[in-house]
């Protein structure tokens, strides 16, 4: 057994001293004579981060047919050379189990040649080269040409961010990627950013064996994503808390023109023969060049074009670069210190019920820039910009209104305001609505007030609102219906009875009736003046009776006087005690009167069975003693009046 071994060793120095000269320098520093018989695959320098684990991929290829897979394998880790023979301390691991003093592990399945191990909890000092050896019956080999670096930090390396695409454009979908080196893919580091937080975060092996955590997110880019700074952020797991590294990118995103805007220097109205300076901007990238135009004919390829006004216009400016163009809002060049006033147009012979358009109208000069027009009616009237038959334009608004009696004196404004450089100019026109309506609030009233006399003087009056104005026509309600009494405003009679009245306002568009005047006569009034002229009548009657009987009487007397004289001789003269002496004589007369029914029926003043009697005492006397008679004489007479 030791003879087969011998050999074995000596026909491995043999074949190390026959490739010495074949080796690089580099490996001959570790390997010295002899030709390394294993050979190892695995990253030559590898990072690690303090606090953390490291993840070492490894394949290992033995170069001599001694090698025994059947066999036991054992896998072993030096640091810093691989003369353990001179410094038994440079082994730091051993699978076979006497030595481990990184608490290393090796995970990979060395009968499959895989040598991956884990280094758990790194330091700075782990920092050094490493090589790994193979002990597998009599074949004992290690890597000596294939040294590991490991590099052990105390801070992260930062993240990477990756765009894809070349060039960025707008309208470009891309992918964005930031990604981290993961040395420990057991704790892979978190990722964050400020484009979307949701992106799903994802651990992926390199194909150096490596690990590699990242998060991705398609976007579409736009003018505002160029300037726009990504920011990614890593934190690591270490043991006792965190750390953190962070990286950033700014985007640099071509785009078409935007913003693209004309100015004119001085501003607002300008004169014939000025001097003007109009201005062209635009953001864009590349940066775009400029072409004037005036009433659609180029005039100019700078950004700022100068001239002398000798005639209105419009004026803009276009913005070009290889990605597309953008045409500026327009400037009118207007010789004229005063906006137009628009116009209100309202069709004719207007009547209520009537459904008409109101339109207000106002020239436009810059089709671009119309007049904002704004009036009394419905705010939310739609402005229209339309092009007349002879090329040039006008804006306006519309409101279709069904006319009211409440229309009528009515007063539509409308303002048109021009957008001019450095503010606006505002016009305004006002127009009246003349609207035709039927009689409304037909009314009528008595003069005077409240009951009225019979025989006394009665003032009717129709008042109505109407347009055209209103015809007056009177009426009486009788039991045969609705007299026609008179026509006119105005209705004066003589109230000799009660009754309803009214009136009825009529024009072209139609008629109203107004409410019912009662007419109430006052009847105590009537009869009191009837009873007056029924008295006044009969004492008339009475005194003109009583004189006459008076007369009658007197003629009698003075008849049967002379008679007298004449029989007895008594002279004229006799004393005229003896006249007295004379038995008076009273003569009564008796008068019936008969009071006549009025047409219009009174309450009686006295029962109809009783009779007022009515006396009237009538004196007749003499020539002769009309001196010395007393209201006592015999010679009075009596009048009995019986009034029925």
């Amino acid at each position: 057994m030791k003879v087969s071994q011998t050999l074995t060793e000596n026909m491995l120095t043999v074949n190390m001293l026959l490739s010495v000269f074949l080796l690089p320098g580099a490996l001959a520093d570790y390997c010295g004579d002899v030709t390394p018989a294993l050979r190892i695959t695995t990253p030559n320098n590898i990072e690690a981060l303090s606090g953390s684990c490291l993840q070492i991929p490894c394949t290992y290829d033995p170069k001599h047919n001694e090698y025994d897979s059947s066999k036991t394998i054992y896998g072993v880790w030096m640091k810093g050379g691989v003369n353990f023979g001179s410094n038994s301390s440079i082994v730091i691991f051993n699978s076979s189990g006497p030595v481990n003093t990184y608490s290393l592990n090796i995970t990979g399945n060395l009968k499959e040649k895989n040598c991956t191990t884990l280094f758990p909890n790194l330091t700075t000092s782990h920092t050094d080269k490493y090589f790994f050896r193979v002990e597998n019956g009599v074949y004992k080999a290690s890597a000596c040409a294939d040294p590991l670096q490991i590099t052990v930090r105390d801070y992260p390396r930062s993240p990477s961010i990756n765009i894809s695409g070349g060039d960025l454009k707008e309208h470009q979908s891309v992918t964005v990627t930031c990604s981290a080196f993961t040395p420990c893919p057991h704790s892979p580091p978190e990722l964050t950013w400020n484009l979307q937080q949701d992106s799903l975060r994802q651990t992926e092996e390199n194909t150096n064996g490596t690990f590699t955590t990242k998060i991705q997110e398609n976007i579409t880019l736009s003018d505002t994503h160029d300037g726009y700074n990504i920011s990614c952020s890593a934190r690591y797991p270490v043991i006792g808390g965190n750390k953190t590294s962070e990286t950033e990118v700014t985007l640099n995103v071509s785009y078409a023109p935007r913003n693209t805007s004309a100015s004119i220097n001085p501003s607002g109205l300008v004169s014939a023969g000025s001097w003007v300076e109009l201005s062209c901007s635009s953001r864009a990238k590349p940066p775009p060049s400029f072409t004037w135009f005036w009433n659609g004919t180029k005039v100019s390829e700078k950004q700022n074009y100068s001239f002398i006004v000798t005639k209105e216009g419009e004026f803009y400016c276009v913005a070009k670069n290889d990605l597309g163009n953008e045409t500026s809002s327009r400037i009118c060049v207007s010789i004229k210190d005063s906006p137009w006033s628009p116009s209100i147009n309202v069709p004719s012979d207007l009547k209520e019920h009537q459904s008409v358009t109101v339109t207000c109208s106002a020239f436009t000069p810059c089709p671009q820039s119309p007049p904002e027009l704004t009036w009394n009616l419905q705010q939310d009237s739609l402005r229209q910009t339309e092009k007349n038959t002879d090329g040039t334009f006008t804006t306006k608004i519309q409101e279709n209104i069904t006319l009211s009696d409440t229309h009528d004196g009515y007063n539509i404004r409308c303002s048109a305001r021009y957008p001019v450089i450095g503010g606006n100019k505002t016009a305004e026109t006002e127009v009246t609505l003349s609207v035709s309506y039927a009689p409304k609030n037909t009314s009528a009233s008595i003069s005077p007030s409240g009951l009225v006399s019979a025989g006394s003087w009665v003032e009717l009056s129709c008042s109505s609102r109407a347009k055209p104005p209103p015809r007056f026509t009177w009426f009486r309600n009788s039991e045969h219906g609705a007299m026609n009494v008179s026509v006119g405003k105005v209705y004066s009679f003589n109230a000799s009875e009660g009754g309803e009245y009214y009136c009825v306002a009529t024009n072209d568009l139609g008629q109203q009736k107004s409410s019912v005047i009662h007419v109430n006569i006052n009847e105590a009034n009537r009869h009191f003046d009837t009873m007056g002229i029924a008295v006044g009548i009969s004492v008339t009657v009475v005194l003109l009776v009583c004189l006459g009987v008076s007369f009658w009487c007197f003629q009698s007397k003075h008849s049967n006087l002379q008679k007298s004289q004449s029989q007895t001789g008594i002279e004229a003269d006799a004393p005229m005690s003896e006249v007295n002496q004379t038995e008076g004589e009273v003569n009564y007369g008796e008068i019936n009167f008969i009071k006549k029914t009025p047409e219009t029926s009174l309450p009686p003043v006295q029962n109809s069975d009783q009779q007022e009697m009515v006396y009237a005492q009538v004196k007749v006397s003499t020539a002769e003693n009309s001196s010395t008679q007393t209201a006592e004489s015999p010679e009075s007479l009596y009048a009995q009046v019986k009034k029925k």
